[in-house]
């Protein structure tokens, strides 16, 4: 594995994304994955139970402020001081707009609420988080991949981390989403109802993007391996799910490595 990413200029996250990004930024994702599927992080951090209180069904105060804190620490400063730099995209709850919190972040504390911002799922993980006087929701709602970031940033060459197997494509909002949520954009969100009523069409020509650009290396699970819900916290899921997409990871960065060899000049 690589420490802290030596190899990019940057790293872009959205939504759950942003969190991976984080640990495979400060180095210590290998030796804390298993907090995957650790049963008392995630059974503490996900509790559908919590939603028959009006609370947040996942709880990011508590995975950001106390498991990357105390019981798994993240490397913040390690991400601070990085000549990597960090984007974290999240969704403007006024405007629906993407957003890049790369510049609002100075210490932890702002990493953190950029972290949590991101991953802020509307109803789910509770309110919008509020950085600098403004709202923001789950990056999903506007850019679930963050490429056209990315690329507006000027990026030549992008490895893009996927979740999603190639035949898992986006599906619009369902009617008892639709009726559970609009009221919940209307009090919390407003300007992030049109994406998010829209998503299908927006993941489309994301998926459409990264496949038709020469310059884009997706990696993602197999075909026929597990689809993971996003309130999933079954241990063994889980840990199937990490081995997976690790697995995949390596074997398409080690083939590239290996034809890199075999047609390298000598």
């Amino acid at each position: 594995m690589l420490t802290g990413l030596p190899l990019f200029d940057a790293v872009y996250g959205s939504s759950a994304g942003t969190l991976n990004a984080a640990w495979l930024l400060c180095g210590r994702a290998e030796s804390t994955m298993h907090a995957w599927w650790d049963p008392s992080i995630m059974r503490t951090t996900i509790d559908p139970r919590r939603a028959l209180r009006r609370q947040p069904v996942v709880d990011t105060q508590f995975l950001v402020h106390t498991v990357y804190t105390e019981i798994m620490p993240m490397g913040f400063q390690e991400i601070l001081h990085s000549t990597v730099e960090f984007h974290p995209i999240a969704t403007d709850a006024l405007t629906g707009h993407a957003t890049d919190l790369h510049d609002q972040i100075r210490d932890q504390s702002s990493l953190q609420a950029a972290l949590r911002a991101s991953a802020a799922m509307p109803l789910l993980a509770g309110e919008p988080i509020e950085i600098n006087g403004r709202r923001f929701v789950d990056a999903g709602v506007s850019e679930a991949v963050p490429v056209r970031t990315a690329l507006a940033d000027k990026a030549t060459h992008i490895v893009a981390l996927r979740t999603r197997r190639m035949d898992e494509p986006p599906s619009p909002p369902s009617r008892g989403e639709r009726l559970v949520l609009s009221r919940w954009f209307a009090q919390r969100a407003p300007g992030a109802a049109e994406p998010w009523l829209s998503r299908q069409a927006v993941r489309a020509e994301e998926e459409r993007l990264l496949a038709s650009h020469p310059a884009i290396l997706q990696i993602r699970p197999p075909i026929g391996s597990v689809r993971i819900g996003r309130t999933e916290r079954r241990p063994r899921v889980l840990r199937a799910a990490v081995d997976t997409g690790r697995q995949a990871a390596l074997n398409e960065l080690g083939s590239i490595e290996d034809a890199s060899m075999r047609f390298a000049p000598r």
